[in-house]
């Protein structure tokens, strides 16, 4: 089996999912351990506007609610989980600037945490 990457919650990203409906959890679970193993979960696409396929997004439709986790792979041996949001807006399929500016807030908390917890490993190393 493969190695499991430990998966970061950021900020209030875990209470957020645990407020989704148990099936939209259930697969977006799924997609994060995906992320885990190292495979891209099928229904995963990059996040647009982050430079690449390191910042992806999840979308699960549940009884005409639309439902999104977004997290990166972007550091070496981690995932982490930036947001979860229910997308309330009926027009179009982009994500709402505000909900942007808030992981771009949440993916330089990650980058924190990941550089603070490679110091920590290198001392203990």
């Amino acid at each position: 089996m493969k190695d499991v990457k430990p998966l970061f919650w950021i900020a209030g990203s875990r209470d957020d999912l645990k407020r989704f409906p148990r099936d939209v959890q259930r697969g977006m679970g799924f997609a994060l351990y995906q992320a885990q193993v190292g495979r891209k979960h099928a229904d995963a696409k990059p996040l647009r506007g982050f430079g690449g396929a390191s910042v992806l997004e999840i979308v699960e439709d549940f009884r005409g609610d639309t439902y999104r986790a977004i997290y990166t792979v972007r550091f070496q041996g981690a995932v982490y989980a930036l947001h979860a949001f229910q997308k309330k807006s009926k027009k179009g399929t982009a994500t709402p600037k505000h909900e942007i500016e808030l992981i771009r807030k949440r993916l330089n908390l990650a980058a924190n945490h990941y550089k603070e917890r490679s110091r920590e490993q290198e001392k203990n190393a």
